[in-house]
């Protein structure tokens, strides 16, 4: 079962390790994204800051559709970490199981404008935002789960 999605340019840190992995009691960390799993030391890293109690797995995007595809997942309460608002779309439009995204953190670019504190889109990723929500996908931000959750086009 999917727990929750979440956006983070920081991947797994602390913050999300602990705080929102208890909150939504996950057993599973799921991090899809297509760089990190050929990056020994980017995998090293995400594998000291998660929980000791849960298990993470790490793979790119279309192998990360395949397994949640394929129910090999569906035994866990797994929580998916990906890196950019094109990889969240990616999985929500080959997923349907995944009702909502969860905007922890983009950092700023050249071009992009702030949402929020910690979000900062370019007017492509506001597009896919509005794009998915049109097709019934919730998106949020909130940094923490004691955070008010707000609601992606309320931010605009």
């Amino acid at each position: 079962m999917i727990t929750l999605l979440r956006v983070d340019h920081r991947l797994l840190h602390g913050q999300v390790a602990f705080s929102w992995t208890q909150f939504i009691g996950a057993d599973c960390i799921l991090i899809a994204n297509d760089s990190v799993p050929d990056d020994e030391l980017r995998k090293t890293t995400l594998k000291l800051a998660k929980p000791p109690s849960v298990k993470l797995v790490i793979k790119n995007i279309s192998d990360a559709i395949e397994s949640l595809k394929s129910g090999v997942t569906d035994k866990y309460r797994l929580f998916i970490v990906v890196e950019s608002v094109a990889d969240a779309c990616r999985l929500v439009n080959a997923v349907p199981e995944i009702t909502s995204i969860n905007l922890g953190g983009v950092k700023a670019r050249d071009g992009s404008r702030t949402i929020s504190r910690a979000i900062n889109l370019l007017p492509q990723e506001i597009e896919q935002l509005h794009d998915i929500i049109q097709a019934g996908t919730e998106v949020e931000i909130r940094q923490v789960p004691n955070d008010r959750k707000v609601l992606f086009n309320e931010s605009l």
